[in-house]
């Protein structure tokens, strides 16, 4: 669904506005009769009323959130502009906004910094659901394939507590791997999120591994790497003084760094496990 046209944005606006106090036949009476409304079709309004409802806006009526705003933020949100999810890299200033959100900001009446922190606070929205999503999925789809390949115990404790540091413990043959995983669906951009408590873990525990797992579309996995410690060292902020303490922070990938497969597992690893898990990418 492609960012609205700009009358179906403004005829949005005062659906959103009429409808509380008037309703829906009293509120389309007066878009399609009254002079002050008829700058926008009837049709236009109609697309606009289906499109408040299809995005969800109907059911905020009592939102504290001014209308322009929340009407510039369904906009972006469930248009799926392609920019959105790397709006963090592609648009580091009010300036370098997409024609298309400029466009939406200007029929809203929005300035461009007000555009701006709306896109920033959308991505960031955005992101946390797909980071969440995805992340619960590739942790469940390695979890599955350790069960079937790894010999030992295999319990993926962050399912009851987020205290480890770490989402599965493996054990077997006198070894024991902490695995702490984070999963992308992307090639060539690999972006993960690392608490402090995960990183305080790292440096304390000689079994913890940051594995990163890529998944298709349908969330199969096709491939599995390890991040080496010292890289992970060697790029997390630094506390400067004892007045300030990082709590979690991005780390950006670059994709000569991780290294295939899980070192940590090889040897707990069954005759059958598959050669993704050895370093392999999927077929």
């Amino acid at each position: 669904m492609p960012v609205p046209p700009d009358p179906v944005l403004r005829a949005a606006v005062r659906w959103l506005e009429r409808l509380p106090v008037s309703g829906v036949a009293r509120a389309r009476a007066l878009f399609t009769t009254h002079s002050d409304y008829s700058d926008i079709t009837p049709t236009q309004y109609d697309a606009a009323y289906a499109w408040i409802r299809d995005t969800g806006l109907l059911g905020e009526a009592n939102s504290g959130i001014p209308l322009q705003c929340r009407v510039f933020d369904a906009a972006m949100a469930h248009s799926g502009v392609p920019w959105l999810r790397d709006a963090d890299l592609l648009i580091r200033r009010p300036d370098e906004l997409p024609e298309d959100a400029l466009r939406a900001a200007e029929a809203l009446g929005l300035a461009r910094d007000e555009a701006y922190a709306q896109v920033n606070d959308i991505w960031g929205k955005v992101d946390t659901e797909e980071r969440s999503r995805i992340g619960s999925a590739g942790e469940l789809a390695l979890l599955e394939l350790l069960s079937e390949s790894a010999e030992g115990r295999v319990e993926h404790v962050a399912a009851w507590s987020d205290g480890y540091g770490y989402d599965i413990f493996v054990d077997a043959r006198q070894h024991s791997a902490h695995l702490e995983v984070k999963t992308t669906l992307r090639v060539g951009r690999l972006t993960v999120y690392i608490s402090r408590n995960e990183y305080e873990t790292m440096l304390r525990d000689p079994d913890w591994e940051l594995v990163t797992v890529r998944l298709t579309a349908d969330l199969k996995v096709t491939a599995v790497a390890a991040v080496p410690k010292h890289w992970i060292v060697d790029h997390v902020p630094s506390d400067r003084t004892p007045r300030g303490r990082w709590q979690s922070c991005r780390l950006d990938i670059p994709p000569d760094v991780p290294v295939p497969g899980i070192p940590s597992i090889v040897p707990m690893l069954t005759a059958a496990a598959p050669e993704v898990l050895r370093g392999a990418s999927a077929s």
